[in-house]
C-alpha cells in the first residue's frame, strides 16, 4: 500500500502534535523552541500544508529527534521495508524527495533515498546531525556538500562520511537529477 503526500503530511501532522501534547507544550511553546512561528506549526499539525525539510529539522530538534527520526514515528517502522511500502516525501519549496528505505525506532541504522532536482539546494542546520553519525553515497549525477564552509564535490559512487555537527547545504549545481542514499546510524 502506498502512501500519497496527503497521508504523509497528516501523519507528520498529528505526531508533532502527539510529540507536543506528551511533552504538555502549548504552541508557543514549541515555536520558541523550534524557531517556527505558531501558525506554521499549527498548519501542520492540522495537514492544511506539507511542511519543508528546514521547517521539519527545525521541530524534530525542538523534540530532540532527527528530522529521519521524527518521520519514522509519523510513518511507523516495520522490521520489512518493502518497495511499494517505503514512504515517500517531497519538500513542496524545493522538490527535495526522500523515500525512507529503513527505519525503525529499534534499530540504530537508517536508510533514505533522496532526489535533489538539477538547481536546488538544501540547507539542513547543525541540529538535525545532533547524536547521529552520516554518510551519503551518490548513485547518479552530481552533488556539491557544504559541509561547514567545506566544499566537497561529489559524483556517481562517491562518499562521504560526515564530521562533527555543523550547517550543511546539499546543492544539485547539475542541468540534472542527483540522486544520492543516505546512511545513519544514532550515536
Amino acid at each position: 500500500m502506498s502512501l500519497t503526500e496527503a497521508d504523509i503530511s497528516g501523519a507528520i501532522g498529528r505526531r508533532i502534535k502527539l510529540e507536543r501534547v506528551a511533552r504538555g507544550w502549548s504552541l508557543a511553546d514549541i515555536a520558541g523552541r523550534s524557531g517556527v512561528s505558531k501558525a506554521a506549526i499549527g498548519k501542520v499539525e492540522r495537514g492544511e500544508t506539507s511542511p519543508t525539510a528546514v521547517v521539519l529539522v527545525k521541530i524534530a530538534g525542538a523534540f530532540d529527534l532527527t528530522l529521519a527520526g521524527l518521520l519514522v514515528r509519523a510513518e511507523g517502522g516495520q522490521r520489512l521495508a518493502r518497495a511499494a511500502d517505503q514512504p515517500v516525501w517531497q519538500d513542496p519549496d524545493t522538490g527535495y524527495r526522500r523515500r525512507q528505505v529503513l527505519a525503525r525506532p529499534d534499530h540504530p541504522l537508517e536508510i533514505v533515498d533522496v532526489r535533489l532536482p538539477a538547481g536546488r539546494e538544501v540547507v539542513m542546520p547543525a541540529s538535525s546531525y545532533a547524536r547521529i553519525r552520516q554518510a551519503v553515497w551518490v548513485m547518479d549525477g552530481r552533488l556539491v556538500i557544504d559541509e561547514g564552509g567545506e566544499r566537497h564535490e561529489l559524483a556517481a559512487g562517491d562518499c562521504l562520511a560526515f564530521g562533527p555537527p555543523c550547517d550543511v547545504t546539499f546543492a544539485n549545481e547539475t542541468a540534472a537529477t542527483c540522486t544520492y542514499v543516505v546512511v545513519l546510524a544514532r550515536s
